[in-house]
Order: C-alpha cells, then structure tokens, then sequence
C-alpha cells in the first residue's frame, strides 16, 4: 500500500508530517512511503536522511500522490492539491471542517476519505494521536520565548550593582495546553505569573504550576465539555473586562489563548486595555490567525500601538519545526497503527476514534459524531481555552444514595457473590482446628507435640486473618506500591527458610525451607524492579 507524504507548500510552514524516524515506523506497518522531494529540508530533514530510512523520494507532489491510498499533510490540502487526489485515497491531515465547508465539498466530490486530525476526540485512550495537544504544548513554550525576546528586561528578578530590576509580571488568558505550557515557562524564567480561564476545574493546574489564578465574582462555570469552555453570559464578560482593565494596568506581557472551534477567536483584549498597559509592554496572541484575541493584532505582524507591542505571529510551532514535526509524525503513526497499518486496513467508524476524526468516507459528508463522554481525569487540555457560551447554574451534585451499588461516585464496586465464602470457610476452619486441639482429651493438652503445634497453629491463623484483612482493604490503585511492603514480609520468609534449610537435603524441613527461599527472592527480586520502576516514572 503506497502512502505519499506531501510538502508543505503554506507560505512560512516549516514542518513535515513525516521525519526519518516515522518512516521506519510506517515501513513496519507495512507502508510503501513515498517522500515529496525536500518535504523535511526546512525542518532540517533532508532527503538522504528519508532514503536511509526506507523511503522513496519522489520528484513532485503529483508523483507523490499517484496510486497512493494514503496521503498525509499537516495544513488542510490547497485547491491544486485536492485536483491531484484520487478517487478511493485517504487524506489525513489538519482539516478544521466547521470553517472550510468548501474544502469538504471539494474533497467529497473527489470520492475521498478524510480524516481531520483537529477531530481527534479529547479521550484517555486518544492521547497518543492528539495532535491538537501536542502541538499547543510547543505554542505555549515558544510564545514565552516569543515575549522574553520582545520584552525590554528581565523576567527574572535581577539585584546588581547598578540596582534592583523587578520581575516580569506575565498574564495568561486560557489555561488549556497552551496556556499550561506558558505557565510553567514563564514561571521557568522566573516571572510572577497570572492565569486566567472561564472553566474552575483548572484552578489547581494553575495553582500547582505556581501561578495565581484569577476569577470574577460571579458564580458561572464555563467548562463546556471536551476540553473547551463555552460563551459565558453578558454579565460574566462584562466582569471579566473590568478584571482584565485592572490587570492591564499591573502586567507586563499578556499571553491570550481562548479560540471557540468553528468561530472567529473572541475579542477579550480590545484597545482600550492595551492603551492602560505600560509603554514596552507585549502582547502576544496566539489566535492571530483566527481573527485575534487583541483587538489591534494583525496576523503574522508585530504591531506597536500606543508604546506597547502585540505579537501576531501565526507560525509559532514551525518556529520549532524539527520537534513539532517529529510529535506530529508520531501521532500520525498512532493514528495509522489503529486503522490496522497496510494489512488490516480499515477505517473503522464503530470506533469511537475513528469516527470522531473522520469526515468523509467514500466520498460521502459525515455527519458529526455523537458526542463522546469525557476522560474521567481528562486526559488532555484543550490547546487554547475557549471563552464561551452561557451555561445553566451549576446543580447541586445528587446526594448519595444508601445502596450500595447504586450509590454515588464513590461507593465502592458491588462484591462478586461468593467472593468472601471460601476465606471465611478457611478461617472457620482453622478455629474449628485449634478449638479441637486446645480442648482435646477432656480439656488437657495431649503432648508436647501438640503444644508446639498449636503455638504455631495460633501464629499462622492470626497472620492469615490479619494479612487477609490488610490486603483485601486496601484500594486497588495502591496494590502496586503495596509490593513494596511485602518486601518486608518476604524478608521474614527468607530468615525462616535460611533457618529451616539445614540438616538432611531431602528433609521435608530442608525441602520447604529452600522453596520458601526461591519464591521469597522472587517477590523480593520482582517488589525492587516495580519499586525502580516507578520511581523512573517521577525523574525528569
């Protein structure tokens, strides 16, 4: 199955849905990879490089694309470029389908099947494709650097021999991916951070990125679902411009995020708040190419109104092309991995996925999927924070009801019948043993051997009825470190079995004591690797 991977020809993109790397991945699942000739040479892939990893580099883009099934960009493709696809080829790149209806049409009359990567629902299993996120996080670092770049001091707080210079007081308005992303730089450089977002779920994010968030006085929540927020009411915005003048007034740079899919980007800094701002202040838009958040940003200019400079620059992730293009590419691989690679090929529409991204198939207009219920931790922020819409007030959560299995979402998971009959038999058992060996012979102890054995008996009960206990209570999501508890059980095992495993080899004794040492090195061996493990997880 040809698949060809076309240049970007969009003036000043810089990036390629293809690097080396993925090449080899693609090749794996199957893929004849066809390269449009100098497709990575501005992201600093060049042709050699593709070659060496497998792929063909085609002369043109009509090469590049004849008898390809599949063809993958990053821009929505041009006019010229849709006329050169062929009936039966699937095209997946950056569609934006709600503003490019004609795009639509015209790729449907080709009897194409697109995938739009923006479409990519905002899922836990779906991270690994979501270009959308992995793309908002390069924006957010790179517009910090942007703002570093145009400011006119530090933004670190600075003490010398000539004096003390302050630090930059940076606000950033939307804390979806972006906006994190520019939190945790700019807090990196050493600014005093501000965030603003319409959605209270991200107060924490915020806060644990050690920012101060900020909020008006009304009780409006604007999380939309998704990932995005939605129009707040009159009163709210209202609120959030008085909040926004008496920022303008304090901060150096401002950072706005806040994009509604489908619509031009909302007016949240007019002039009016950039004229309050101090001379040698930056603005940096990041919707720019969606009309603007600012209201005197131009796209792809650097405009000074009134002393302070706002930023509209709309290339900031090819700004860092090599990065951008190498997450791009591997969501790509993702993406391809699940439509089954060139030997199972299948655009699959009973996945939930599948049929989020995809937008014609067949040459047949989609309509918009079913709306897909959201992470339970939300896997991934949006890449800009969307004000919008005005939502109902807020219910009060249902309160819990007493049954158990019906209960709220706290309760705990209903018990397999049956589940706790056979330890509570085992432990019934076990009394019923030492209720018969302690009181046997009218009262007395029949020997000294079964004195020992009792005492034994006793230890090996209690510990089965506390180990049982402490275990079976303990939360599912903590069975993992519990491992590294039992390291210590194991350790007592390893001393008994080292005391037991002496005299006659073939003793039962010497036997049992060299099995309970084997399986005890086991769960110890195996509790340290679980342990190393996890705590790689936290080392950056």
């Amino acid at each position: 199955m040809k698949l060809g991977v076309l240049r970007e020809t969009h003036p000043g993109e810089r990036r390629v849905a293809a690097t080396p790397d993925s090449v080899r991945k693609l090749i794996e699942l199957g893929f004849e990879v066809h390269v449009e000739q100098s497709a990575g040479a501005a992201a600093s892939y060049d042709d050699a490089a593709y070659r060496a990893a497998g792929a063909h580099v085609a002369e043109s883009a009509a090469a590049t694309v004849q008898g390809a099934a599949v063809v993958l960009k990053l821009r929505a493709p041009t006019d010229v470029e849709v006329d050169r696809l062929e009936a039966g080829t699937t095209l997946i790149s950056f569609l934006w389908p709600a503003q490019n209806a004609a795009l639509v049409e015209r790729l449907a009359a080709r009897g194409v099947t697109a995938l739009a990567m923006d479409r990519i629902p905002r899922t836990t299993r779906a991270q690994k494709m979501d270009a959308l996120s992995s793309t908002a996080n390069l924006v957010g670092y790179r517009a910090v650097v942007e703002a570093a770049a145009q400011y006119g001091s530090f933004f670190t707080q600075q003490i010398t021999a000539a004096g003390k210079v302050p630090p930059a007081k940076v606000l950033i308005i939307g804390a979806g991916v972006a906006g994190l992303a520019a939190i945790g730089t700019a807090r990196g450089l050493g600014a005093v951070v501000r965030a603003f977002d319409t959605r209270a779920a991200v107060r924490e994010q915020v806060q644990s990125l050690g920012a101060e968030f900020l909020e008006v006085n009304l009780a409006e929540d604007g999380d939309g679902g998704g990932g995005y927020a939605k129009e707040m009411s009159p009163a709210f915005i209202e609120a959030e411009m008085a909040l926004f003048m008496e920022q303008a007034k304090q901060v150096d740079v401002v950072i706005t995020t806040a994009l509604i899919p489908g619509k031009r980007a909302p007016i949240l800094w007019p002039k009016t708040h950039v004229e309050a701002m101090k001379p040698g202040s930056v603005v940096i838009d990041l919707a720019a190419e969606q009309g603007g958040n600012c209201e005197v940003t131009r796209a792809d200019e650097v405009v000074v109104h009134n002393g302070v400079k706002v930023v509209g620059y709309t290339d900031y992730a090819s700004r860092l092309a090599t990065t951008a293009s190498n997450l791009y590419a591997t969501n790509l691989v993702h993406l391809l991995t699940d439509l089954g690679g060139a030997a199972r090929w299948d655009v699959n529409l009973e996945d939930e996925i599948l049929r989020g991204a995809t937008v014609i198939k067949g040459g047949e207009v989609l309509p918009p999927p079913p709306p897909v219920q959201p992470s339970p931790q939300g896997a991934a922020k949006p890449a800009a924070a969307a004000p919008a819409a005005t939502p109902a007030p807020p219910k009060p959560a249902p309160a819990p009801a007493p049954s158990k299995s019906h209960g709220g979402g706290h309760a705990p998971a209903p018990e397999a019948p049956g589940s706790g009959v056979v330890p509570a038999a085992f432990g019934l058992a076990l009394a019923a043993l030492w209720v018969w060996l302690r009181f046997q012979s009218g009262g007395e102890l029949a020997s000294a051997a079964t004195t020992t054995f009792l005492q034994h008996l006793t230890v090996f009960v209690l510990a089965c009825f506390v180990g049982w206990q402490v275990v079976w209570n303990v939360t599912a999501a903590l069975h993992t470190p519990l491992m590294s508890v039992t390291n210590a059980i194991s350790g007592i095992i390893l001393l008994g079995g080292m005391l037991q495993a002496k005299g006659d080899p073939l003793s039962p004794a010497t036997l049992l004591g060299t099995a309970a040492i084997l399986f005890a090195v086991i769960n110890v061996a195996g509790g340290f690797l679980v342990t190393q493990r996890m705590l790689k997880m936290f080392r950056k």
